[in-house]
């Protein structure tokens, strides 16, 4: 019997899977609807498709239309003249290559240059090319170092594209604001309408902004809303207070010291103990001074010094006795001072540093006869309590920008022991740096390099200002030549050369022709360490001449 098709145009149920059926299975094996075998099936098959593809889509109701995006905002900056445009282009260019030991080659790392670029343009106060917003959005996807410069530099265009791409959604949670324009300081309305209805990085936002403008405005504007919060929240908020701190804030500071969150209560007690003059600084100074004195019963001799008669009895020097507390009570717990100590370090330890370090610093010249910071780390600390004692009292010279204190723990960068009497490692000296002016912290470490060499320098290098000073520059480039000559094992300084390609004045480049040339390897050398070094100083001096002309293209009118 013979089996007659349906008509191909007749309603056949599930038309669209039958046919989908048929492509899968091969016309071979499978005839479409109104044909036969044979070499025209597969002709009346894509027919057959066509046909329901009209009558699929004819019985669809037409979406509504999505709303058109609003134009991009206008950008009132000058741009960039060409040639720093084409520069910039390079920079987003470039990729990264594989990660590997030492870096090869003599070509400059232009990903690392971006940074500096960006912060030039941002000085002169270029806008980018409109072309160059996804690039630049890419790179800050990829980097959070770069994305407050890029976004400064970017501006309001790349907060729109933002919107319309969830890969850049990063920019609206990093910018100032979320993308959301910020109110004026004499716009009460605004203000307050933000700061009770906007998201949460909005109102940090705001709160950051005002305390820049005014402090008092930031804190009389949290203290509406203090009370409700939440904790995590106003930990944040409470943290904002850091910048512009000063003796107004201290009352809501102590309020916030019986705040039911741990955390909070901790911060609001450091942002205290960073007011010498406070009334939290004076109870912690009174609870120090019980723990540490100067015992004269005690006696240490004094280091003999070259002016010393050989006959003279040694001199001998008071040493400073340490009595840590016995107990953590409730009051100190109210001001700050945490009672469980962290594993493996002892409780009694553990408050006493505490204390020391909420103590104002200058407690300690009045309760030690009146000797001066450098005079009283000198002395000698009975008990083996020295690192304790002298290791919080760094940390009290950080809180409380105590340069005279800061000199003092750092001591002589020329000091064999690598380090002054107070600073116990590498990140408490490179904070104590950091209480220091520009030229003071780069002749130090520049005096530090000269004695002590690289081995110890990289963290210490990373607190100086950039382009690195004339000496501390030479000091670097002095002590990477003498480890040439040395046959050092090239690698390890492939920190600080990268350092050096970022931070080493420009200017320096002229001085270094004379290390290209590859070294005679001394007899105990590593292999090719010769070749390396030619490599990292061309590599050098191509990046500083390309930071000059990158410098002299934004310069350009």
């Amino acid at each position: 019997m013979t089996r007659t098709s349906a008509p191909v145009d007749a309603p056949v149920a599930d038309a669209w899977e039958g046919l989908v059926t048929t492509a899968l299975l091969g016309t071979d094996r499978r005839t479409p609807p109104g044909s036969g075998p044979g070499p025209e099936a597969p002709v009346a098959l894509l027919d057959a498709a066509a046909r329901e593809t009209v009558r699929r889509r004819a019985g669809l109701r037409p979406a509504r239309a999505a709303e058109r995006p609003q134009a991009a905002p206008e950008d009132p900056r000058p741009p960039l003249p060409p040639a720093a445009a084409r520069r910039l282009a390079l920079l987003l260019a470039d990729r990264p290559g594989p990660s590997g030991g030492g870096r090869r080659g003599t070509a400059p790392d232009l990903m690392e240059l971006l940074p500096q670029w960006l912060a030039a343009a941002n000085s002169h106060g270029f806008g980018p090319p409109p072309h160059t917003l996804p690039a630049l959005l890419d790179a800050a996807r990829g980097r959070t170092d770069l994305r407050p410069a890029v976004l400064e530099f970017a501006g309001p265009r790349a907060l729109w594209l933002a919107r319309l791409n969830q890969d850049w959604r990063f920019a609206l949670r990093s910018a100032r604001g979320g993308g959301a324009a910020l109110p004026h300081v004499d716009d009460d309305e605004r203000t307050q309408q933000l700061w009770q209805e906007g998201l949460f990085a909005e109102r940090v936002a705001l709160l950051s902004a005002l305390r820049s403008q005014g402090p008092a405005s930031a804190r009389e504007l949290l203290a509406t809303t203090w009370a409700t919060e939440r904790a995590e929240d106003r930990l944040m908020f409470l943290d904002s207070l850091r910048a512009g701190l000063g003796p107004d804030d201290e009352p809501f500071l102590e309020q916030a010291l019986a705040d039911r969150s741990r955390n909070v209560r901790a911060t609001a007690a450091e942002l205290l103990s960073a007011l010498p003059g406070s009334a939290l600084a004076a109870r912690m100074a009174v609870r120090a001074e019980a723990c540490v004195a100067v015992d004269h019963t005690q006696t240490a001799q004094a280091t003999p010094t070259p002016t010393t008669p050989t006959a003279q009895t040694a001199q001998t020097t008071p040493v400073i006795a340490v009595e840590a507390p016995h107990e953590c009570d409730p009051a100190m717990e109210r001001d700050g001072v945490v009672a469980k100590a962290p594993a493996g370090r002892g409780e009694r330890s553990w408050w006493f540093g505490q204390l020391i370090e909420a103590a104002p610093l200058g407690t300690w010249s009045r309760r030690l006869g009146g000797r001066t910071p450098r005079e009283i780390v000198a002395l000698p600390v009975a008990d083996d309590w020295q690192g304790e004692l002298h290791a919080a009292w760094c940390r009290a010279a950080v809180r409380q920008r105590d340069a005279e204190w800061s000199r003092a723990l750092l001591g002589d960068p020329s000091a064999p022991e690598a380090g002054g009497p107070g600073a116990v490692s590498l990140a408490e000296r490179a904070k104590l740096l950091g209480t220091l002016g520009a030229a003071e912290r780069a002749e130090w470490v520049a005096g530090f390099i000269a004695t002590h060499g690289l081995s110890e320098a990289f963290q210490l290098l990373g607190v100086c200002a950039v382009p690195w000073s004339g000496p501390l520059g030479r000091a670097v480039v002095d002590a990477l030549n003498i480890a040439r000559d040395a046959g050092s094992y090239p690698w390890s300084f492939s920190g600080v050369m990268g350092l050096a390609e970022r931070c080493l004045d420009p200017s320096e480049a002229g001085r270094l022709d004379v290390l290209l040339a590859v070294p005679d390897e001394p007899e105990n050398a590593s292999p090719g360490a010769g070749g390396y070094w030619a490599e990292a100083f061309q590599r050098l001096v191509t990046t500083l001449r390309l930071r000059a002309a990158m410098a002299a293209e934004l310069g350009a009118p």
